[in-house]
């Protein structure tokens, strides 16, 4: 990861030196000096997305020493412990349930997971070891969902938690007998969260199932872990609400108002330094002290280039230490392929927020549907998956939206 790191350090000083050029020369950059300078951009982002992806697996690799007692794999179970037991078979036919289909099991098998199959008999129910891992496996690949706060329920059912929307007023100097004004002004709110279906369907072929070294629980999480993670993490951005969680780059009273979008001294078509500048500080300083950026890459791509124009300091600080993430304005950022990236007027662009105070409910009570004959003709055996949740942001002012200017 080191030598990434240094490569792209030294791609980020091409690019400046470029940008630089033309800044000293008081013109545009040439045609050709463009395509240096965004194919270089271009590499930058190719090795940021690399950066993470490493850093991300460090972490799983980590956890996985720190969590995984691997003799556990292949437990050796003692015959009078009937609840580990009965744990390991279930798991055991929910691997050749997996692999072959319902038509596979014996009768023991078929009544070790009645438990965990629903009235029709068509799905089946993972083991909550399988889910919770699962979830890890998403939590690792996207953005927000490794940032925010999880709650977990072992039924799809709604949840409603209580909110403190307004803070109480300042307490009163008094004397020793009196106790101060009643206070009017701390307000309490409430967030629903209702999980919301959605679902899934993967192709795995017989001879990766038959030939891999994986257990084939792992080589199907990890499928649905991938596909789940694209959906949830475009509806933690842009969903709307209604049959999907709430996303940051959605202006509702439920969730970021319209109040915490930040336009100031950006342009109708791109973001200048000042214009960070006042997203930053809009924000009060026990959310600034845990907020993190995320851009889509154009917008990264347009960061690059901003500088202070009275010293000179680029807004973008890339690292060079592994472990250490790159920063903006002292805060760090991540590129997200689901953040807007429509740079017009009016348009959002980017968010600063402590993302902590964005919740996430999932739902246990996932299934899976093996379709064992239906791909026989390309060898290959189908799953369809599906899972329950919601998020939302609970505090507006928690976040503030990069927006740009309206047109003049």
């Amino acid at each position: 990861m080191k030598e990434k790191l240094d490569k792209r350090a030294q791609l980020v000083t091409q690019a400046r030196a470029l940008s630089e050029l033309a800044d000293t020369e008081k013109r545009e950059m040439t045609a050709e000096e463009q395509a240096s300078y965004d194919k270089i951009i271009e590499d930058v982002g190719k090795l940021t997305g690399a950066i993470q992806r490493e850093q991300n697996l460090l972490e799983i690799e980590a956890g996985i020493t720190k969590d995984v007692n691997f003799n556990s794999l292949k437990p050796n179970i003692d015959p009078k412990d009937s609840a580990a037991g009965d744990k390991e078979f279930r798991k055991k036919a929910f691997g050749k349930y997996l692999r072959f289909g319902m038509n596979s099991l014996d009768a023991a098998e078929k009544r070790a997971l009645d438990a965990t199959t629903d009235a029709s008999g068509a799905y089946t129910v993972p083991d909550e070891q399988f889910v919770a891992q699962l979830l890890k496996d998403v939590d690792d690949m996207v953005i927000i969902r490794s940032l925010a706060t999880k709650y977990q329920l072992t039924k799809a059912a709604s949840m409603g938690i209580p909110t403190l929307e307004a803070d109480p007023a300042d307490a009163d100097w008094t004397t020793e007998l009196l106790t101060g004004n009643e206070d009017s002004t701390m307000e309490f709110g409430k967030r629903e969260f209702t999980p919301s279906p959605f679902a899934k369907r993967i192709k795995i072929s017989k001879t990766l199932i038959n030939k891999s070294a994986l257990p084939i629980e792992d080589i199907v999480r990890s499928r649905i872990a991938y596909k789940f993670s694209i959906t949830e993490e475009k509806a933690y951005m842009t969903g709307n609400g209604t049959g999907k969680p709430l996303g940051i780059f959605v202006a509702s009273a439920d969730g970021i108002p319209s109040t915490r979008d930040v336009s100031s001294e950006n342009t109708s078509t791109a973001i200048t330094f000042n214009g960070l500048l006042n997203a930053k500080y809009s924000l009060k300083s026990q959310y600034l002290a845990k907020a993190d950026w995320i851009f889509h890459r154009d917008g990264l791509k347009m960061i690059a280039k901003i500088k202070n124009v009275e010293d000179g300091r680029y807004a973008w600080e890339q690292s060079v230490q592994v472990g250490q993430p790159d920063r903006l304005l002292g805060r760090p950022f991540y590129m997200s392929e689901y953040a807007p990236n429509t740079f017009t007027a009016s348009q959002y662009v980017g968010i600063l927020g402590d993302f902590s105070f964005y919740w996430i409910v999932d739902a246990l009570d996932m299934q899976i549907q093996v379709l064992y004959e239906l791909y026989a003709e390309t060898n290959q055996i189908g799953y369809i998956a599906r899972k329950e949740g919601d998020g939302m942001p609970v505090m507006g002012n928690a976040f503030a939206r990069v927006k740009l200017a309206a047109s003049s």
